[in-house]
């Protein structure tokens, strides 16, 4: 079983700090990190950036195509939607079968907005409390979490191991 957590930051670098503090602490073997990304979004941006995190892991990545799929259709597709009218918004169900739903996609991108950044981080089991030992209590709001099942986890790697 897996767990795909997201930690919101209401500032554009507070999620960069949390890598670095975590990355020290996963070559400490305190917290396993088996894959993590980075969305930074400036407050005169249109879109955030993103950046898929190598360091500090415990297991081989996903390729960049998960993390390209997953923030697409997180915070690109409603853009297309929106520039090419209501009707083509397509819903973001393509995850569900791999345990990451519409529900979850519209909790980040509700939270995730011009000003503030997020670390998203694919755990072998629930770390939140882990995490906030590192960050602090005050660091970040709860974080929105998922978690996929031992067959969901498999699908994910399959298709997008490097």
């Amino acid at each position: 079983m897996a767990t795909l957590t997201v930690w919101q930051f209401d500032t554009f670098d507070g999620a960069g700090r949390a890598a670095l503090a975590l990355d020290r602490t996963s070559r400490a073997d305190t917290i396993a990190i088996q894959d993590a990304a980075l969305i930074h979004w400036a407050n005169a941006d249109r879109k955030p950036r993103t950046r898929h995190l190598a360091c500090g892991l415990t297991s081989a990545p996903l390729d960049d195509g998960f993390w390209g799929l997953l923030f697409g259709l997180v915070f690109y597709v409603p853009l297309l939607g929106a520039a090419m009218g209501a009707a083509t918004g397509a819903r973001s169900s393509g995850l569900a079968d791999v345990g990451i739903d519409d529900h979850f996609m519209n909790r980040v991108r509700d939270r995730v907005t011009p000003g503030t950044s997020a670390l998203f981080l694919l755990t072998p089991a629930p770390v939140a409390d882990a995490v906030r030992d590192v960050l602090g209590d005050d660091s970040c709001p709860e974080p929105i979490s998922t978690d996929l099942d031992a067959a969901q986890e498999t699908a994910l790697r399959t298709v997008f191991m490097d």
